[in-house]
Formats: structure tokens, sequence, C-alpha cells
């Protein structure tokens, strides 16, 4: 099975790329993609690593580049994420099962307009297979589902949280989901999409924010994911 892994960042992966004899300083520091090719004992593993760089301009792009060239029977895209819902603990794991476009459409005085609204296309994207369904020792990893948003502003203000929460009842939100599921679904490439919480939404502090946490179990994940393809 050839499984291409995505992640914005290197950090992100930084632990899984280590892990199977990559330098992270390979990363050419003039380019914002670069693409690892999994190394490990078994003779035809074909997984890969893609590095897209941050925000869903560049990961449409990146993305959208290398699935014209590269078959895949599986992408997967990796990452850390804020939550909405404070159920999530920090550092937990999530299956992101839906993903908005938070910003997509126009203003209407106080109201919002969504992409539909306008007649222009859609706004929500949705994954085109699932965690359990893949293999089904996939079900002992027990992980939360949740719906998402992809912004180019992460939120760090009250009153802009509150109004996003209100108009679409996000559990989590990163720079990146919605372009992943709508550059594989344009390709017709099957995809999920797992995160881990590094923070709670809510008035920036990064002292409450632990990013290496969700960074470790992010690339457990990766690791234990991979040797089941093994």
């Amino acid at each position: 099975m050839r499984i291409l892994l995505v992640a914005a960042t290197a950090a992100e992966l930084g632990p899984l790329i280590s892990d199977f004899g990559i330098s992270i300083s390979e990363l050419d520091k003039n380019k914002r993609t670069s693409i690892f090719q999994v190394k490990s004992e078994i003779e035809h593993s074909n997984s890969e690593i893609l590095i897209t760089g941050v925000g869903m301009v560049a990961t449409a792009f990146a993305l959208g580049k290398h699935l014209a060239a590269n078959p895949y029977d599986l992408v997967v895209n990796l990452g850390i994420a804020g939550s909405f819902d404070r159920g999530i603990r920090i550092g937990e794991l999530v299956e992101v099962t839906q993903d908005t476009l938070a910003e997509l459409g126009a203003e209407d005085n106080d109201a919002f307009l969504t992409i539909g609204d306008l007649g222009f296309g859609e706004a929500t994207f949705y994954p085109s297979t699932k965690l359990a369904d893949l293999y089904n020792l996939f079900n002992n990893f027990n992980l939360k589902t949740a719906a998402a948003i992809t912004v180019n502003t992460v939120h760090g203000n009250e009153a802009s949280i509150e109004k996003t929460a209100a108009r679409l009842s996000p559990q989590l939100e990163s720079m990146e989901g919605a372009a992943f599921f709508y550059a594989c679904n344009q390709v017709g490439v099957p995809c999920i999409q797992i995160r881990a919480v590094s923070n709670y939404v809510e008035k920036r502090n990064r002292d409450n924010w632990n990013i290496g946490l969700a960074i470790k179990n992010l690339n457990t994940f990766a690791v234990e994911f991979l040797k089941l393809y093994w």
C-alpha cells in the first residue's frame, strides 16, 4: 500500500522524520515544500512524507501538484490544532470528519454569507474514508471524531471566537485541513485527517499551549499507523 503523509511543517513530524533516518536539516531552507521517502527495514515500503508549508494556499498547491504526478492508495494529513471543545484534552488525538473554510464568503452588514449562499461553490469538505474502515485494528486507537474549521487567521480574540463558535459550532481549527480535503477529493484519492490538540481556542496565551505533547502523541500514532502496513 502506498501512503502519503502530509504535514504543514517538518517540526510537526520531526520525531517520525528522525526515526526513519531523515534529518530535518535536509529541508531546503529556500523551499517551502519537501518530499521525504520514509525508510524502513521492509523492502517494499512506499510511504512518503510531504511537507507543504503553512496555510491553505500552500497546502492546496503543493498537494495538488504532487498528487497530479504521484498516485497513492491513501493520503493522511497529520498536524496540530486548536480546540474550541474543552471536552477534548490537550495532547489528545482527533479524527476530523468535516472541515469548513470558515472565512470563504462575504459580509452582509452583521451577517455572513457563505460561498454556498453566494452560489459560487462549497466551503465544507469531508474525508473520503474513515480510520476505522481502513483496517480493523484501527478500532484500537479509539480516536474521537470532530468537526473542524480552516482559517487564515488563528483565533485569539474573545469576540471573534464567540462569533465563530455561534456561526459554525466548530470543535477544532487548523490552517490547512479543509484545503487538504479539497485537494484529495479533486484528485479522487482516499484521505483522512488526524489532529493532535496543542491548545484551546481562547485569548492568545502561549503559556497554556503544549505543542510538545501534541507532537509527541501525533508521531506515536504515525509510527503505529505505518507499522500496520509494513
